[in-house]
C-alpha cells in the first residue's frame, strides 16, 4: 500500500485528510517542516501532502529540501493564501500540483 504523508500545522485538516484516505493508504501526519523533513529522511513516502504556511520553515522551503533528498519525491502543496506568485514558486521548486483550501471533502 502506498504511502501518503500529510503535514500541516491544523490538526483538523491533519485528521480530515487522513480520515478521507484511509484505507486506500498508509497514512503519516506530521504537524511541521522538521517532523515532516525528519519522516522524508527516515522513509521516504510515496506522496507529501503538504501546507505551504506552517510555523518554523514554511512549505516552499521544505519542498526545496525534500527535492534535495529525492529528486523523484511528489509533493502537493495547499495554501489558504494562494497567489499566482506562490502557484509559480511551487511548480518551479518541483511540486507535483498546488491546490487552494479548503477544498470540499469528498462525503
Amino acid at each position: 500500500m502506498e504511502t501518503v504523508l500529510i503535514v500541516d500545522d491544523d490538526k483538523s485538516i491533519r485528521y480530515s485528510l487522513k480520515r478521507m484516505m484511509e484505507g486506500s493508504y498508509t497514512i503519516l501526519t506530521a504537524r511541521n517542516g522538521e517532523e515532516a523533513l525528519e519522516q522524508v529522511r527516515q522513509d521516504p513516502p510515496d506522496l507529501v501532502v503538504m501546507d505551504i504556511k506552517m510555523p518554523g520553515r514554511n512549505g516552499i522551503d521544505v519542498l526545496k529540501e525534500i527535492k534535495s533528498i529525492d529528486p523523484k519525491s511528489l509533493v502537493i502543496l495547499m495554501t489558504a493564501y494562494g497567489t499566482t506568485e506562490t502557484a509559480i514558486e511551487a511548480m518551479k521548486y518541483g511540486a507535483f500540483d498546488y491546490v487552494l483550501k479548503p477544498f470540499p471533502f469528498p462525503r
